[in-house]
C-alpha cells in the first residue's frame, strides 16, 4: 500500500554560519501514515496480514510473449520471411525481434505460469533477455527450478 504523506506545518528555512560559510537548510514537518493493509482471516479466526498478492502479472513480459507469438505466426504463414523484415515493419532493431522470438520456444507450462501471474518474482523480460533458456523443455524446467531454491 502507498503511504499517505501530509504536511503538518509550514516549511522553515534555517541559516547556519560555519566560519565564513553560510549554510541554508529547509525543514518541512511531515506526517507519514500507511493507508490500509490487507488481512486474511483464517477459518480458525486468526487474522494475519497478507504480505503480497498470490499473482503478479508482469505486463512487459506478457506483451513480449504476445508480440513474439504474433510474429511467429507471421513467419509461419509466410506473411514475412525473416526477423529482419519484422524489425523493419515494426521499426525495431533486428536483434530485439530475434530475442523476443526466442520466447516462443518456452515450454507451454512455463508460458501458462507467466500468463497466470504465478512466475517467480525474478523471472522478467529483462531476465529472459540476459539469460537465454535452452531449447530443451526438460533443461528449461531445471533452470527454472533453481528460482525456488
Amino acid at each position: 500500500m502507498k503511504p499517505r504523506i501530509t504536511a503538518t506545518g509550514a516549511p522553515i528555512a534555517r541559516e547556519r554560519r560555519d566560519g565564513g560559510e553560510i549554510k541554508l537548510s529547509t525543514f518541512i514537518p511531515l506526517k507519514i501514515r500507511k493507508r490500509g493493509t490487507r488481512q486474511v482471516v483464517r477459518p480458525d479466526g486468526d487474522v494475519t496480514a497478507q504480505a503480497k498478492a498470490d499473482t503478479q502479472h508482469d505486463a512487459p513480459l506478457m506483451v513480449a510473449l504476445t508480440r513474439a507469438f504474433y510474429w511467429q505466426q507471421l513467419l509461419d504463414d509466410s506473411v514475412l520471411s525473416s526477423g529482419s523484415e519484422i524489425a523493419k515493419r515494426e521499426g525495431l532493431h533486428h536483434s530485439t525481434v530475434n530475442e523476443l522470438l526466442r520466447l516462443t520456444l518456452l515450454e507451454p507450462a512455463i508460458i501458462q505460469t507467466i500468463l497466470a501471474g504465478k512466475q517467480p518474482r525474478c523471472m522478467s523480460l529483462l531476465w529472459f533477455q540476459h539469460n537465454p533458456l535452452p531449447r530443451d523443455w526438460t533443461a528449461q524446467r531445471e533452470v527454472l527450478a533453481g528460482f525456488d531454491a
